[in-house]
């Protein structure tokens, strides 16, 4: 399963490399510091609207490719 998808950052926590994003209509999304888009430094802001590919990770749905909007 490989879809793209837009949601919010529900919180995501920089100590620890990940989060969780809000779907639009679904259950929240997994999100590790390593999906997300761009060099350096890549973190996520709460409430920031973000596009990611939806796939099948081992504990459920999680983001890849994520992107800020």
């Amino acid at each position: 399963m490989s879809s793209r998808e837009t949601g919010s950052v529900k919180w995501f926590n920089d100590a620890k490399g990940y989060g969780f994003i809000q779907r639009e209509g679904g259950a929240d999304v997994f999100v590790h510091f390593r999906a997300i888009r761009g060099e350096g430094h890549r973190s996520l802001v709460e409430g920031q609207q973000v596009e990611y590919a939806l796939v099948d990770g081992p504990k459920g749905p999680q983001a890849e490719d994520v992107q800020g909007l």
